[in-house]
């Protein structure tokens, strides 16, 4: 997409979970993990109660349904699979490639960055970390924090205020149109999809980002030397 004119963008706020990296496959990886250590082959049914909506998509509930609705459910079983399905998938996350070095570029060229994302501070801190990542932002905003998630405007505004710009001076990256990108529009940022890690095959996709991105390094192409103009 062609540039839209002088933009002055401070801040570059990002999407964590699979915008820094494939949370997915690593909700994969974790829901093989249990049903290997139940003795049972479905991993991908596992994944499904996740998907369903009655509880959030990281509730452990998911895991006590997907093993009550099978007969094999006992207290001791159910906490050894959570204490299993955490484990493993933050073992499993790995940032994407180019990510690393799109993030110190940035750095380098004097903007700030932020994560705004939909997992408690805990958890965000920990995939963070284990991608070695944490240091390379400058806040990190979560659902706790703002008592709300996207498409949610407020925890965008939070983080605004947080950075103390303007929505005009902040960049939002993200994979979901309807969740990231639609809402960062309607406050006044701009934006910029993060098509490599869209999972959301069913979502609304009427939304149109400022830029398209098949390559988290992609966001060099429209990032100028110093920060005021994109």
């Amino acid at each position: 997409m062609q540039k839209t004119g002088s933009t002055e963008i401070k801040s570059i706020l990002f999407d964590m979970d699979n915008t820094l990296f494939d949370f997915i496959k690593a909700k994969h990886a974790a829901c093989e993990a249990i049903v290997g250590h139940l003795g049972l082959k479905d991993s991908r049914e596992l994944f499904k109660y996740f998907l369903r909506g009655v509880y959030n998509f990281e509730a452990w509930e998911n895991v006590r349904d997907y093993m009550k609705d099978r007969d094999i459910y006992s207290e001791h079983v159910y906490l050894d699979c959570c204490d299993l399905y955490e484990r493993t998938k933050l073992e499993t996350i790995d940032p994407y490639p180019n990510v690393e070095e799109t993030l110190s570029q940035l750095k380098k060229r004097g903007f700030s960055l932020g994560v705004v994302t939909d997992a408690h501070f805990e958890h965000a801190r920990s995939r963070l970390m284990k991608t070695r990542l944490f240091d390379l932002f400058d806040v990190l905003i979560t659902a706790d924090m703002t008592g709300t998630k996207k498409p949610s405007p407020e925890i965008f505004f939070y983080s605004l205020k947080k950075l103390q710009i303007y929505p005009y001076q902040a960049l939002f990256i993200g994979d979901s149109l309807r969740r990231d990108i639609e809402p960062a529009k309607k406050i006044g940022m701009v934006t910029a999809y993060a098509a490599y890690g869209d999972h959301n095959v069913k979502e609304e996709r009427s939304c149109q980002a400022d830029y398209y991105l098949n390559d988290i390094i992609d966001i060099l192409k429209f990032i100028t030397v110093e920060p005021g103009l994109i």
